[in-house]
């Protein structure tokens, strides 16, 4: 991801024009969430501000679980498989509290998934045309279409990149 286009939404080669556009601020998100992580450590990224929270490797754990969650449902019409909900399930939801999959890892084990689930999203939307984005399923009882369940997860990424900032600045010193 070039830093020099961050800040312009537009084409991006490989990619139709309106999923060029997708993939800008999925860029974009991506980059604010991993400036927002910089420089953490595993305790850091384990820290749980209150029984209540969650913490920011397992906020990073559910970015990557979203993702795939639509990977699934988006570009291969179906749930997510035993293999996945093996690696992936327990990112799926957050409910606050102690997420054990997401714990006594270092930023480059979360860093590395999320850039092994994006590489997939990046390949997948690159063999599909604009008109896809237009395709609608029926998905948790409402019709959607692929542009909007996509816009969800960039969606996603930012809201949680914002809880990220938030609990980074309560970190113990």
């Amino acid at each position: 991801m070039a830093s020099s286009n961050l800040y312009l939404i537009g084409d991006v080669v490989g990619f139709s024009p309106h999923i060029g556009r997708l993939v800008s601020m999925m860029n974009y998100a991506r980059h604010t969430t991993l400036e927002a992580v910089k420089g953490l450590t595993a305790e850091q990224l384990d820290h749980l501000v209150d029984e209540q929270s969650n913490s920011i490797g397992a906020l990073l754990f559910h970015i990557g679980g979203v993702e795939i969650g639509y990977q699934v449902h988006t570009f291969f019409g179906r749930a997510p498989n035993a293999d996945e909900m093996r690696e992936w399930g327990s990112g799926f939801e957050l409910a606050g509290g102690v997420h054990p999959d997401a714990r006594g890892h270092d930023l480059e084990y979360y860093v590395g998934r999320l850039e092994r689930v994006r590489a997939t999203t990046l390949d997948e939307l690159a063999r599909r045309d604009d008109r896809w984005l237009d395709e609608r399923t029926a998905f948790r009882r409402e019709q959607m279409n692929n542009h909007f369940k996509w816009f969800h997860v960039i969606e996603e990424e930012l809201n949680h990149r914002g809880q990220i900032r938030w609990l980074r600045k309560r970190l113990p010193a």
